[in-house]
């Protein structure tokens, strides 16, 4: 791309460190006082950079949950883009809570962070997680030889404490105001292994998400804010979402669960299609599961590169998804290649596009006119012999578009029906890649929403 993305915020940072399974993510929910992050006691649960806003005591400031500092002794795949990981937020913070756990005590591996952290330019806060109660506050004390003053007691399970960690926090942390409300708030979901993460490193043009060919590498929902031609974006990097019957218990039904939560909230969905390999049931339903969100719907083939030139298998997956996404003909198309960086600024710009049209408002009379013309031409039919009348048609809303149609028999409209309303609609006004949300109302009665 050849426009300078950034990533920094105007907030000052706080970055969460320690070794596995010592309840950094349980910290970060309690700050940011919702459960973003995934929790379980499975140490390596979290991965990549995780980032929030927070407030405590009118003070705004940012939060890193990172992946846990691995020591040599502990192998896998993902042990040093883990390290990493952590590397990066370090050299980001302003302010770093390193989190131990005070019912393990103190172990090599603590030793291990801490030797990393007493070279840190920023103030260094030693937290003891996982106490309590008051009685298990002396367990704390041998954390002293690490070298990085008082232990301070919290138990990020059930709050105690947290409060006092966060008044010493913020009291050294340097002035910063709010930055403005991203332009687009983009989710990038698709099936595992599509190229999503590698999509949101090409665009940050830095590693921000760990990459791997192993399905299911990213877990947690991963917000990034980037700046682009002047406009702000929020990009939310999801787990892959596989069929329900192979969805396993625990962490990755959990991420799945944020992927869904994570449409839910974005103003565009951009979902990730491998151009390289045939348009699957799993694909439409994820662009269903955008569609049920009401929310923007951009499809993008990534992987463009690997058919290049090959007519017959561009022509192939291009009816695929004519089939797979023909209940969102609305949605536009993009192909891109995160491996060479193609096309991803026009996929910016179109999701721009999109959450604008989002943001769309018609003129009642002009809606209304436009409804009444179609209903002329192509009445909706009878309800126990009586006509179904339409008395008065309104925008309502936008974030989704939603139109009110107030009727004498809201039962009696077709969804097939209202699917062509819809169409007319499109074709006056527009709403490229915006799902329109229609709500049928009888005149001084009930709704029927769609």
């Amino acid at each position: 791309m050849t426009t300078k993305i950034g990533i920094r915020t105007q907030l000052p940072l706080v970055a969460i460190v320690g070794r596995p399974n010592v309840g950094k993510s349980a910290l970060f929910n309690r700050i940011v006082g919702r459960r973003k992050a995934i929790v379980e006691n499975e140490p390596g649960t979290t991965r990549d950079r995780n980032y929030d806003d927070a407030d405590w005591r009118g003070r705004a400031f940012r939060v890193v949950d990172t992946g846990g500092l691995l020591g040599e002794a502990v192998s896998g795949p993902y042990a040093t883009p883990i390290s990493e990981q952590v590397g990066y937020a370090l050299s980001e913070a302003d302010a770093i809570c390193f989190v131990v756990d005070v019912r393990d005590g103190l172990l090599p591996l603590d030793m291990d962070v801490a030797a990393l952290l007493r070279g840190a330019s920023q103030p260094v806060f030693l937290v003891g997680n996982k106490s309590d109660s008051v009685g298990m506050e002396p367990a704390a004390a041998e954390f002293y030889a690490l070298g990085l003053g008082e232990p301070l007691t919290v138990s990020a399970l059930h709050g105690r404490g947290v409060g006092e960690l966060l008044d010493r926090v913020v009291a050294g942390l340097p002035a910063g105001s709010p930055p403005p409300p991203p332009t687009c708030r983009l989710a990038i979901v698709g099936r595992p292994n599509v190229g999503k993460s590698s999509i949101v490193n090409a665009i940050l043009d830095a590693d921000r998400m760990i990459v791997s060919s192993t399905p299911g590498t990213t877990r947690d929902a991963v917000d990034t804010e980037v700046a682009f031609e002047g406009k702000r974006y929020l990009l939310v990097d999801t787990a892959g979402v596989r069929r329900r019957g192979k969805v396993e218990p625990g962490v990755e039904r959990a991420s799945v669960v944020r992927a869904r939560r994570a449409i839910d909230r974005a103003d565009v969905a951009v979902v990730v299609m491998d151009a390289a390999e045939d348009i699957a049931a799993q694909d439409q339903h994820i662009v269903g599961m955008a569609l049920e969100a009401h929310s923007g719907v951009v499809l993008a083939l990534n992987k463009s590169d690997l058919i290049a030139g090959d007519v017959e298998a561009i022509a192939r997956r291009e009816r695929q998804l004519r089939w797979r996404a023909r209940f969102v003909p609305w949605a536009p198309t993009i192909w891109i290649s995160a491996e060479q960086g193609s096309n991803l600024d026009l996929l910016l710009r179109t999701a721009t596009t999109v959450a604008e049209e989002r943001r769309r408002r018609v003129p009642t009379g002009e809606l209304n006119a436009v409804i009444r013309q179609a209903m002329r031409e192509h009445p909706p039919g009878t309800v126990h012999g009586r006509a179904v009348k339409l008395f008065y048609v309104a925008q309502t809303g936008v974030e989704p578009p939603t139109v009110q149609l107030f009727v004498n028999y809201p039962d009696g409209v077709h969804f097939s029906y209202q699917r062509f309303l819809e169409r007319q609609i499109r074709d006056a006004f527009g709403f490229e890649g915006a799902a329109i949300r229609m709500v049928l109302r009888r005149r001084g009665g009930h709704e029927a929403d769609r």
